[in-house]
């Protein structure tokens, strides 16, 4: 009788209880994969996503060409802090919050003369040699 209340336990006659330790293993090994892959799919390429648009508002100047996160073109005529002025039209400036231009169309303005003073440095560099 008392055989049969052991096994019903999980205690295998001869002290055999080393299978404890493997259950939890193969228990936390899904657990493990499952979290594994969704790190990969989806928490890390949006950690890359906001580091680019991190980097996007940091490197916007006055004169580049944007587009807000409404769909509105536009070129930066003036920033402070967390605020952009936009121009969409001939004299027609909106005001709009900086973590809402989502994307950069085209270059202009200082970024645009810097590039191209660093492009005439080096062409005389290599004039030089």
């Amino acid at each position: 009788m008392w055989v049969e209340w052991a096994y019903a336990f999980g205690a295998a006659p001869g002290g055999g209880g080393g299978e404890a330790g493997g259950g939890i293993t193969s228990l936390l090994l899904p657990f493990a994969m499952v979290f594994a892959i969704i790190y990969f799919l989806m928490i890390r390429p949006q950690q890359k996503k906001q580091a680019d648009h991190r980097r996007l508002l940091e490197s916007m100047v006055p004169g580049d060409q944007v587009v807000t996160s409404g769909g509105i073109f536009g070129t930066v005529s003036k920033i402070r802090e967390e605020k952009v002025w936009l121009e969409i039209a001939e004299n027609v400036r909106i005001r709009v919050q900086k973590s809402n231009i989502s994307a950069l169309v085209g270059r202009g303005g200082a970024a645009k003369s810097r590039e191209v003073e660093e492009k005439s440095s080096s062409q005389e560099e290599d004039e030089d040699e």
